[in-house]
């Protein structure tokens, strides 16, 4: 069986707060909680969840911008955390990210050609002549014309600015591509765009990539499977087909309820949720979703983390839902759920 290209397990992330001098008065916030996933090379892995889940930071973690704390990460079959830093130096020109704000993410500075040359100026992949060459090339591959390589970043639209950040993230050819909402600062219609422009590459390059979002709708559009995120934690992944008709989790449907649907004739049940949402400083005992669930079951939900229950087709739920419910959703357990999240 070959290697997935980056296989997470029980990645955590706890930040201290307060009480720097003492120890005994610092609280940690549970940033990310017990993430695992799988991704296999060329794959689209869809990163889903409300702002504050987790998402973003989950993604830093795994290109190591933010040390995790605890948990293991392996990329093309080795040990990410492991890595002495001549190693991991050379490892990252293989792991790129496309951030969100795309105007932040710009040096105003430099000029667009400088900028998208600087990933192999740094790696010393080319001498000037060929990285210009290059650039050319990069900046056609994100559709814009070669003479936009001598503007700044605000003389470009908001659109623009993005396709620059890409072609700087396409530089060095990497294995795996972050997009942490590539598209939540830009308009709908060039959302489409930029959407678009990352399937093409995708496809074309066989990069695999980790879509991170709160829109749904972009993320059945683009991506093979996902993740949904609450609080930290994985409440439930797999095929984007799966997890989309129909959800099993109940966070899973609340945000699906939220979808906007472009058919006035076809009325979706929203889904409101009630109650408190937990502080990632005083995270509950039980369940993270138990204060805000519909389906809550009484005490097991308050008091005992959620088991992992592995379903067919590499689906997943961290619930305490019953086996006979989850036939009911037509998804049979086929095996039994692994000690810990």
């Amino acid at each position: 069986m070959a290697t997935p290209l980056l296989d997470v397990r029980g990645l955590e992330k706890r930040f201290a707060v307060g009480g720097a001098w003492i120890r005994s008065r610092r609280r940690f916030i549970h940033a990310v909680d017990g993430v695992s996933f799988t991704i296999e090379r060329g794959e689209v892995l869809g990163l889903v969840g409300e702002s504050g889940c987790g998402k973003s930071t989950t993604g830093r973690l795994i290109l190591r911008i933010i040390e995790p704390s605890a948990g293991t990460i392996q990329f093309e079959g080795h040990d990410l955390l492991a890595l002495s830093p001549p190693r991991l130096w050379a490892t990252r020109q293989r792991m790129q990210i496309v951030f969100q704000d795309p105007f932040a993410s710009l040096n105003p500075r430099m000029r667009v050609g400088t900028i998208v040359a600087e990933p192999l100026a740094i790696y010393g992949r080319a001498d000037a002549t060929e990285r210009r060459r290059q650039v050319s090339e990069l900046l056609d591959v994100v559709g814009l014309d070669p003479s936009f390589a001598e503007r700044y970043p605000h003389e470009l639209s908001g659109g623009q600015r993005q396709r620059i950040g890409i072609a700087a993230a396409l530089a060095l050819r990497p294995s795996l591509i972050v997009a942490d909402e590539p598209v939540s600062a830009l308009d709908v219609s060039v959302q489409a765009a930029v959407v678009n422009l990352l399937t093409e590459i995708q496809a074309a390059r066989g990069a695999t990539l980790i879509f991170i979002s709160h829109d749904l709708a972009v993320v059945r559009y683009l991506a093979d499977h996902v993740a949904v995120m609450y609080l930290g934690t994985v409440a439930e992944a797999g095929p984007v087909e799966r997890i989309f008709a129909p959800p099993h989790h109940p966070y899973t449907e609340a945000l699906l309820s939220a979808v906007p649907v472009p058919d006035p004739e076809h009325d979706v049940a929203r889904i409101l949720l009630d109650g408190p949402v937990p502080s990632a400083g005083e995270m509950p005992r039980g369940c993270p979703f138990s204060t805000r669930c519909p389906r809550r079951v009484g005490a097991i939900c308050d008091d005992t983390p959620p088991p992992v229950q592995h379903l067919a087709g590499g689906h997943r739920i961290a619930c305490h839902i019953p086996a006979g419910e989850l036939q009911r959703l037509q998804a049979p357990l086929v095996e039994p759920a692994p000690a810990g999240r």
